[in-house]
């Protein structure tokens, strides 16, 4: 069965920083287009960063660029999001998905989704 489970998430201060990771399971790793969403209370769901098959390409939110990094270990079938520079508004729970797209930074597109862990993040 086909899951994707996260890890790495916690309470930090501004400025801290924290690596999420996200293994996956069941055949859906290798072939998929890899990404990170992220939803505050009260708001939708939104794309903070994505990587394709190879790890050759990325693309960020405008809102974490330059502080946040995606990468992936296809070895491992494992995701990464190192995330520096913390701010109280990157609070959310983060998603990890898989696409079967080329490249996606759509939530539409996302095919599987694991359940999320929580990052807090306190002035």
């Amino acid at each position: 069965q086909a899951q994707l489970v996260e890890s790495g998430g916690g309470l930090v201060q501004a400025g801290d920083s924290l690596r999420l990771s996200c293994r996956s399971s069941g055949g859906i790793y290798g072939a998929y287009t890899m990404g990170w969403f992220r939803q505050a209370p009260g708001k939708e769901r939104e794309f903070v960063a994505a990587i394709t098959r190879s790890g050759s390409s990325t693309d960020y939110a405008d809102s974490v660029r330059g502080r946040f990094t995606i990468s992936r270990d296809n070895a491992k079938n494992t995701l990464y999001l190192q995330m520096n520079s913390l701010k109280p508004e990157d609070t959310a729970v983060y998603y990890c998905a898989a696409s079967r797209r080329t490249f996606s930074i759509v939530v539409s597109e996302y095919d599987y989704w694991g359940q999320g862990t929580q990052v807090t993040v306190s002035s």
